[in-house]
Parts: C-alpha cells; structure tokens; sequence
C-alpha cells in the first residue's frame, strides 16, 4: 500500500497529514481514517499551532453549545421526546442527563447563595432585647377603637409573657449549670434514652457558647466527663448549635449551598417507584432514571427562570411555574410511557407524592446533617 498521498489537503485535519498508527494508543490506522477506532482521537500528525489550538476549543465549544441548545429546546419543547431518544440510542446529540441535571442544580443553588442576603438573620433582635419592656403596659397607652381590639392585642402580649417565661426558665437553668457545672452533669446520668442525650447536647452547648470550652477535652479535662461515643455525639451537636445560634444566616447559606445533594440522593430512589408504577412495560431501571433526571431538569430550569422574574420585576411567579411543571410531567408521562389518560393521572398522582416525601426526607436528613458537622 502506497501510504503517501499524491496531493494534500489543507488543514490540520486533511489527508496530507494523516498517518498509519495512532498517536495516543498506537493502533494501525489507514490514511483513509480520520480517527482512530480505537480511542476516538483524530487522525493527524502535524504539531500544534497556536491557530490549530484555537480553533479546537472554540469547534469544542460550538459543538458543546449545540448540544445544549438541542438539549434544551427537545426538553422544553417535547416532553418525553428527548428521553425516548437517549435511551433509543441517540445519545450524541444531546448533553448528558446526569451531568446536565448537575448542572442546572449548581446553577441554581449558586445564584440563590449569591443572591441571597441571608446574612441579615445576624442580626434579627433576638428574644432577650425583646423582653426588657412591659408589652402590656405599652398596649394600654395606645388608641383603640373598641375594646375587643385592646383584648386581642392584650392576648397576644399575654403569649409574648409565657414566651418570656420559659426564656426565664432557660436562663435559670443556665445559671444552675453556670455555677456548678459538673454537679449539674451528675444529675444527667440519672435521665435515660434520648432525654439524656438532648440534655447533654443542651449542656454541652451552654458551655461552649460561654467560653468554657472549645474542645470535647476541655470537658474531659475540666469536669470529668467520660469518653464516650454518645458524649462525644451530644458535644458536637451542641457545638454546632451554638455556632447556628450565634451565626443563623451564615448556616443557611452553607445549608443551600449542599442542596445539589439531597437531590441526587433521592432521584435514584424515586426511578424505583417510578419503576415498580411501569413494572409491565420494557423499560430497565436505568431508563426511568434517565427520565427522573430530564423530568427534574425541566424542574431546575422552571425553578432558575421564575426566580429571575421575581428578582426582576419584583413578583411571586411560583404558582405559574409550578402548574406548567404540573402539565409538562403528566404530559412526559403520558407520551414516554405510552398509556392512557386515566392510568396516567392514577400513577401521576402516586409519583407525585412519593417525589414529594422523598425530597422532604432528604431535606430533614441534610439539615441534620449540616447540623452536626457546622
């Protein structure tokens, strides 16, 4: 075989510079390939210029744009259509779904902890500046226009008193503790099963927010506490409580910031419900996993439109969106899995709320979660 061509062509890519073996894993090749079977990588032995360099990025990036675009308009456009395709084998042309779903979640949970003052929570008044003032002696001063109005504000300064109170207790206690620390953790060995715990935890916290220790063996060390799994447990809770009370806003911006998360930990779970609800149809576990990834996609993209709007012009668009992600998944269902409308709404109604008590149980598990290891 003559290996040399008689004329070459232009470019990096032309037939001029194409050789017999494979570059990056060496497998023969012929002059008429342009990449190698074997590892996907062009066919081409001319070193890199800066112009060849470039124009490989931006044809990567043209080609990733294009993807996404396609990507995007089969989602939006045609539920079930895109999902129907991937698992059929046309995979090329679209993103892929695990990577595009994680994307999106990023995207929005980013723009919700940038955009999101949630610092300011620092600073609400807190319970004790708002009880150094008589609420039922300022009631009293003020215009009425009957007297049923001044009861139900008088009710509602009496609720503020009994809050007051149980703040009085707390503080009562914390004095106790204050005092004798290590006598007050005596008496907790004398409580059982989950009262034990939460009152170590509450005692572990008091201490931490007063400065008396930083550490679990500043507490060994100081008030002979025992080194034990459970303590070690009640003094890390108690120790992020103490962080959470001090800096409330600075926990909610970590605790979005892990949100991504409980979504990827629920969707795997929930591709089974939707498996067992078209356990008779031929689709594999992995093609309704796919189609949970596409349905939330849509879900995020919903989610990061409607809070634009809001930011924007200053208004609630969450009903509107929510009611076309409503549509659109009884639509996807019904075009992808192929049944009729009252079969449909029945497991439409079921995957509903199953999605719905799975994302509550992993938010819970992520806040307590973010609770013990703030």
């Amino acid at each position: 075989m003559n290996n040399t061509p008689a004329k070459a062509d232009q470019g990096r890519y032309g037939l001029g510079y194409r050789g017999t073996e494979c570059l990056n894993c060496g497998h023969p090749l012929d002059l008429s390939d342009k990449f190698c079977s074997n590892c996907s990588q062009a066919n081409s032995t001319k070193k890199l210029s800066i112009k060849d360099f470039l124009d490989e990025f931006f044809a990567s990036f043209i080609s990733y744009d294009s993807k996404l675009l396609k990507t995007l308009s089969s989602l939006v456009l045609k539920p079930g259509k895109i999902t129907r395709d991937y698992i059929n084998g046309k995979r090329v042309s679209y993103t892929n779904p695990f990577r595009f779903l994680l994307s999106l979640a990023i995207v929005y949970f980013l723009i919700l902890g940038i955009t999101g003052d949630f610092e300011q929570i620092d600073f609400f008044p807190t319970q004790e500046k708002a009880s150094t003032f008589d609420l039922r002696a300022t009631i009293d001063t003020l215009d009425y226009s009957n007297q049923k109005e001044k009861e139900q504000m008088m009710a509602v300064a009496d609720s503020l008193n009994f809050a007051n109170f149980v703040l009085r207790y707390g503080k009562h206690r914390d004095s106790a503790l204050n005092a004798n620390p290590r006598s007050y953790y005596e008496t907790l060995k004398d409580e059982s099963g989950l009262s034990r715990f939460f009152k170590k935890q509450d005692f572990f916290q008091t201490l931490f927010q007063n400065g008396s220790i930083r550490t679990f063996d500043d507490a060994i060390s100081k008030y002979g506490i025992e080194n034990t799994s459970e303590n070690k447990f009640a003094f890390t809770s108690g120790k992020s409580f103490a962080r959470i009370k001090e800096r409330p806003g600075d926990f909610i911006k970590t605790m979005v910031s892990r949100l991504p998360f409980a979504v990827f930990f629920f969707l795997p779970v929930f591709a089974l419900f939707i498996w067992l609800a078209y356990i008779r149809k031929r689709y594999n576990y992995t093609d309704h996993l796919i189609f949970s990834f596409h349905i939330t996609s849509l879900l995020f993209i919903l989610l990061i439109i409607s809070y634009l709007v809001d930011t924007i012009f200053k208004v609630s668009s969450n009903w509107l969106f929510l009611t076309i992600f409503s549509v659109y998944l009884f639509q996807a269902l019904r075009k992808f899995y192929g049944q009729n409308v009252f079969k449909t709404i029945v497991k439409y109604l079921f995957l509903n709320t199953i999605f719905f008590i799975l994302a509550l149980v992993s938010t819970i598990l992520m806040i307590a979660g973010n609770i013990i290891t703030y």
